[in-house]
């Protein structure tokens, strides 16, 4: 599928979509999930693929489903600034697995000024290595972003999950959104984001964001616009609306994906598809034919 011209929407979509398969809502087995992955990277919509995301403790298992000669790129999710270490150690003796990025937790008990510190040291001579703090949605948040301000380090925000009380709002995430662009931290979001619009889950009655609100709300806050209107556009719900503020968006698509790296999704088709509908998609060649990423 190629992407709509009438603007170029390519920029703003290159890698936005991190192959979280294996984790809920998804749950796919490890040992489908990666020729999954495969598939999508082969596919039409290749371009819109990031790394595929596995837990640390799961990353054992990718040396019974990775070739050696491969180069097979994973985000690992590690559960603290301390594990980073022995987490590289491990994904360094498996052939073939190219760690591209960490995703790292920052558990109760863990002082915002001990977490760069400790990241510096885990990853002290390895280059080329995205490492995203999980924001804690607690009193230590805004301390956490300071410290990641002009470092290598970026931010990652939790969007959603298995319960209700696990989704902000749109208020507790316009203001995230415009705290990290203000502080010039970029981010990924993770959880939740399961449908390209704002949406009410039928089944579960989950008040869920939409990845490309979240675009627009970057957007608008890169642009200088206030925290009730980086809000507004969280809330939107209108297609209309959210495609024109994504449009709107690409003729600075660069910049805007400088600040929102990427998100986390169990299903690269779902996205795709829902985007296809909303016409910033069409239905012919691949979407990043050309393209040199």
């Amino acid at each position: 599928m190629t992407l709509s011209t009438d603007p170029d929407v390519r920029s703003l979509l290159t890698g936005f979509c991190d192959d979280a398969a294996i984790f809920p809502p998804g749950n796919l087995a490890l040992e489908s999930a990666v020729p999954a992955h495969r598939e999508h990277l082969a596919s039409g919509h290749a371009g819109l693929v990031g790394p595929f995301i596995v837990s640390a403790a799961a990353l054992p298992q990718l040396a019974d489903l990775v070739d050696a000669d491969e180069r097979f790129e994973v985000a690992v999710t590690v559960p603290s600034p301390g594990e980073v270490s022995s987490v590289l150690a491990t994904a360094d003796a498996i052939g073939g697995v190219v760690v591209a990025a960490l995703e790292v937790v920052v558990p109760e008990g863990v002082e915002p000024d001990a977490v760069v510190p400790a990241l510096a040291e885990a990853l002290a001579g390895r280059d080329g290595i995205e490492v995203f703090v999980e924001l804690p949605r607690d009193d230590r948040r805004p301390a956490i972003v300071k410290a990641l301000a002009g470092t290598p380090y970026l931010a990652k925000l939790r969007t959603g999950g298995i319960r209700a009380d696990l989704y902000p709002d749109e208020r507790e995430l316009g203001e995230a959104v415009s705290t990290l662009v203000e502080a010039g931290v970029p981010f990924k979001a993770t959880a939740g984001l399961h449908h390209a619009l704002r949406n009410t889950d039928p089944s579960t009655g989950f008040e869920q964001h939409g990845f490309l609100n979240l675009l627009a709300a970057v957007d608008a806050a890169q642009r200088g616009a206030g925290t009730d209107e980086v809000v507004q556009a969280l809330a939107e719900r209108d297609p209309e609306a959210v495609t024109t503020r994504v449009r709107a968006a690409a003729a600075r698509g660069g910049e805007v994906r400088a600040a929102f790296r990427s998100f986390g999704t169990c299903s690269i088709v779902e996205p795709h598809d829902e985007m296809a509908d909303l016409g910033l998609l069409t239905l012919d060649l691949n979407p990043f034919e050309g393209n040199d990423e």
